[in-house]
């Protein structure tokens, strides 16, 4: 080799890593029909919603997607869907390149169900008042078989409890001698026991004041650093969602209609829904803007308009509108569903 020549080293590429999450065309529909009798003498056929209707997106390794929109958009059901609470209708969910609902449907779901764990909205609610926390924390160990010797438990359900800013003392205590916070931290202490990658949160601080949701959110950002944490978070409160969103996903009557980068959607919103909802929160400092409030009301589930689902509701909609469902359609780095975008008219 000539030493006049310098040696020239391969440049290593890092490995990309595919989303811990993905879910294609989600569908989930619901029979609310009346029972059969009645159907029959009042001449009523079958009714069905469609909670969720072709929902397509992708969670990060340690990101935070989270979805909002008005109640009953469908957002606690794509939550039950990822975890397995609800079988879909149509549609994938993938979790780390597996389907998730043929593992959970086989002899591997318990390890599946390991990696990906539930905090629900109503900490009031999620907890087993007879039982103590030592074991309602415990509850997902014993379960999955991580560990059975009684001192080996207390141990691990202290250090749970201090993870999330309470103390190993309070095990021995029942759910209603803590606050509605603490209580939600004991949730949250429960859905780490077995050491998830994913944790799916519906509305976790809905029901908190908000002095008491602040602290809830610092623990949860602070665990996701400090253990590497993928996060889907549902909630309808904008607010919350900027503080601890990476990407923001705008769901409106079952259909994702924006898909975005946090920061790209509170600066420049793309789609009608996206730009009431923002106009609805309160800000002091833009005080002279000209604001749209949101109008109307979601449509009747049972009976969705056609075409594209917001139009009654839509200063921007046209006769397009009214008849053809707009596709999630990517412009600028941005998924948007409207054809006002997509028409440069909005």
């Amino acid at each position: 080799m000539n030493p006049s020549i310098p040696a020239v080293h391969p440049t290593v590429v890092p490995a990309v890593l595919p989303p811990l999450v993905q879910v294609r065309d989600l569908s989930k529909t619901f029979d609310v029909s009346a029972p059969w009798l009645n159907r029959v003498l009042e001449r009523r056929s079958k009714q069905f919603v469609h909670a969720v209707d072709g929902v397509s997106f992708s969670i990060e390794r340690g990101k935070t997607l989270a979805l909002v929109g008005e109640s009953g958009c469908g957002k606690s059901t794509v939550a039950r869907l990822l975890v397995g609470l609800y079988e879909p209708t149509r549609g994938t969910v993938s979790f780390d390149g597996v389907d998730a609902a043929k593992t959970l449907a086989s002899s591997e779901a318990l390890g599946l169900r390991r990696r990906m764990q539930m905090i629900f909205q109503d900490p009031y609610a999620s907890l087993n008042p007879r039982w103590k926390v030592q074991d309602i924390v415990a509850e997902p160990l014993r379960e999955h078989g991580l560990m059975t010797d009684e001192a080996e438990l207390r141990v691990r359900v202290g250090e749970l409890l201090e993870s999330v800013g309470l103390s190993a003392l309070d095990s021995v205590k029942f759910p209603h001698q803590f606050s509605g916070g603490q209580r939600q931290r004991i949730s949250i202490a429960r859905a780490l026991a077995t050491q998830p990658e994913f944790l799916v949160c519906d509305e976790p601080t809905s029901a908190l004041d908000v002095s008491v949701q602040a602290q809830v959110l610092n623990i949860m950002k602070d665990l996701q650093r400090a253990r590497g944490l993928t996060y889907l978070f549902i909630s309808h409160n904008l607010a919350v969602v900027r503080h601890v969103a990476d990407q923001v996903g705008v769901m409106y009557l079952g259909q994702l209609v924006e898909l975005s980068d946090k920061a790209e959607l509170f600066a420049r919103p793309r789609h009608p829904y996206t730009r009431m909802l923002l106009d609805a929160i309160p800000d002091i400092h833009m005080t002279g803007r000209a604001r749209t409030p949101v109008q109307g009301e979601v449509p009747n589930p049972l009976n969705p308009p056609s075409g594209c689902s917001f139009h009654p509701r839509c200063p921007l909609a046209n006769e397009r509108c009214k008849i053809e469902r707009p596709l999630l359609q990517e412009f600028q780095g941005v998924r948007v569903a409207c054809h006002a975008v997509e028409e440069a008219r909005a």
